[in-house]
């Protein structure tokens, strides 16, 4: 497939995905994509002040409001056709449907995770840390997976002065995860194991639009974010290494609420280092609108599933990442506490068994 570097011509084209489940192509329905491509397409090049000041969080905090606290009114028939109009089922829901009365009650609901998105319980499992839409990088050039440059850098995307992990990671893999804004959007901790590291770094609040994504050189380093780093070579850890997860907020998003429950959505906590997170358990909640979480793992800790590897490659699907970047890049569609890859022991527990 040829590439099209034009974000006018890629924010007209279709964006498809891969459903997991049927691995059946779908086209995605992009929530104000027209708005969008016009913000980051004219507005960007003719108003780059005017551009500034609508990518702020005094700006997106605004329509956030605009957008998610205007009432239903009394009756549930509003938020029926609310939830219907964008494909989200309510059944799932913890709370009852005379408590979503404004459609930011939608967006931050409480599902009954624990029956509806089941999870592989074996220790050196790693899972989706949300509903969304997931790609596969590499930053090792040799590798089938190579994306590197294309969403973030990763010096910039951990924050400058963090030479640790800007070294622990450099050469390592990654996935994306893009949430739109009909998901559930609390964020579950992918692994198990100790937070050895948790920081936010400043930013602006670039939509998580495919189109923007191609048009502004890697826009996850440049948006407000939270950094956790989670050593998973612990005591009734995943054993995957060190494991960092940023949680990137964008559009319409002001704050990410941390929230780490045990069980259920009971006792929330907020992240500190020596706090022991478990797989599957619920870590943060985002509010209204889309953000993505980036998984960075270390090189060779973690074998992706095949079938999240080989869809990323499939040809019948019309993705403008594949447009924007010259090469198949296709997301698959994923379910919280799904499994995407699996734990393999270092180099050093090898040589030690080998001994």
């Amino acid at each position: 497939m040829p590439a099209i570097m034009n974000p006018k011509l890629i924010s007209s084209s279709l964006h498809q995905y891969i459903d997991r489940e049927t691995a059946s192509v779908q086209s995605e329905q992009l929530y104000g994509d027209r708005v969008v491509n016009y913000l980051y397409s004219a507005v960007r090049e003719k108003a780059p002040t005017l551009f500034k000041a609508l990518t702020s969080s005094s700006i997106s905090y605004l329509v956030g409001l605009w957008n998610y606290d205007v009432t239903f009114g009394p009756a549930s028939s509003g938020v029926s056709s609310f939830c219907r109009k964008l494909g989200i089922n309510l059944s799932e829901c913890v709370d009852s449907l005379a408590t979503f009365d404004s459609p930011r009650k939608v967006f931050e609901r409480k599902i009954r995770y624990w029956e509806r998105r089941p999870m592989d319980s074996a220790a050196s499992i790693l899972v989706s840390p949300a509903d969304s839409k997931v790609l596969l990088g590499s930053l090792q050039t040799s590798s089938q997976l190579f994306l590197k440059g294309k969403f973030f850098d990763v010096y910039e995307l951990l924050g400058q002065e963090k030479a640790l992990w800007h070294q622990t990671f450099q050469d390592g893999d990654f996935a994306i995860f893009r949430l739109t804004p009909d998901e559930y959007h609390y964020n579950h901790s992918p692994v198990s194991g100790v937070v050895v590291d948790y920081y936010e770094v400043d930013g602006t609040y670039h939509s998580c639009n495919p189109g923007p994504i191609i048009s502004v050189v890697t826009p996850y380093s440049k948006n407000k974010r939270v950094v956790t780093v989670i050593d998973t070579d612990v005591p009734g850890g995943t054993q995957a290494g060190l494991v960092t997860m940023i949680e990137i907020v964008a559009l319409m998003i002001g704050a990410i609420d941390q929230c780490y429950s045990e069980h259920f959505y009971d006792n929330p906590q907020k992240m500190e280092k020596g706090l022991f997170v478990k797989k599957g358990q619920p870590k943060s909640l985002y509010r209204p609108g889309s953000s993505t979480n980036v998984l960075l793992l270390q090189r060779g800790r973690v074998d992706f599933c095949q079938d999240l590897r080989l869809n990323q490659r499939r040809r019948d699907a019309i993705s403008r990442y594949s447009l924007g970047f010259g090469r198949p890049a296709v997301e698959t569609a994923v379910k919280v506490r799904s499994t995407i890859g699996q734990a393999l022991p270092s180099m050093r527990d090898m040589e030690t068994h080998v001994s």
